[in-house]
């Protein structure tokens, strides 16, 4: 069987719209799934709405946070240059994969949204029976995303993100463009999220698979990769 495909998108935005406050991609909620995809084969892809350079959120490079594995791609200086040349939306729309995953970092706040190109990419995956997969603020990617029915792809869909009291913890509240979890709510999404703010949270509905925030990069590495398993399975049976 051919290596599975996975398609990582990330943000290109390296500050809030104050212009003095940075961010970026998330770290450990690329490297975790990065990690876990190369480990089994995959052929990887990374891509973010105009291509080219990846800021990564300062924050998440900070030592309580940056774990092992993140450390370890930090790093590394082939991983690192990557990063630097991530590929346009626009390059990869015509393909196909098996999953197409949103990475988080506040940034994405600013490019997913109204990304039409990220949207049909979504879309066109999600009909055509392949998993869709967002952690934290990459939630906010599946927002606008309709299906070919009109409906939100999200309504009445089982879901998590980066809640609003997370924001807080954060110290993001004044900052942020919306609040994330009131946004998935008023699309009819069915949202959940943990007890205890900021600890793991992983969500599956069927082929969608979410993440409420970067303490869930190693869990949602672990299910994403659990459920293409089964892919495999199934095409292995045939």
């Amino acid at each position: 069987m051919n290596a599975l495909k996975l398609l990582i998108i990330v943000t290109g935005i390296n500050m809030y719209d104050d212009g003095q406050l940075p961010t970026g991609l998330w770290l450990s909620e690329l490297t975790h799934i990065y990690d876990k995809a190369k480990e089994q084969g995959f052929e990887i892809t990374i891509a973010s709405p105009n291509g080219g350079d990846t800021p990564i959120d300062p924050e998440s490079l900070r030592p309580l946070v940056l774990d092992k594995v993140s450390k370890g791609y930090w790093n590394n200086i082939q991983f690192r240059e990557e990063l630097k040349h991530t590929k346009s939306l626009k390059e990869v729309s015509k393909q196909e994969f098996d999953c197409v995953y949103l990475a988080g970092g506040h940034g994405t706040m600013y490019d997913f949204p109204n990304d039409t190109i990220l949207q049909k990419i979504i879309k066109d995956h999600f009909e055509n029976n392949k998993k869709v997969a967002a952690i934290c603020h990459g939630v906010g990617g599946l927002l606008n995303v309709k299906l070919s029915n009109g409906d939100y792809l999200i309504k009445g869909k089982k879901i998590t993100g980066f809640n609003w009291f997370e924001e807080s913890l954060a110290g993001r509240k004044k900052k942020v463009p919306f609040n994330l979890e009131a946004a998935l709510k008023e699309r009819n999404s069915d949202y959940k999220k943990a007890f205890i703010p900021m600890t793991s949270k992983v969500v599956v509905d069927g082929n969608l698979i979410t993440g409420q925030n970067p303490f869930s990069s190693k869990e949602m590495a672990r299910v994403v990769m659990k459920e293409l398993e089964k892919i495999k399975t199934n095409s292995d049976t045939k």
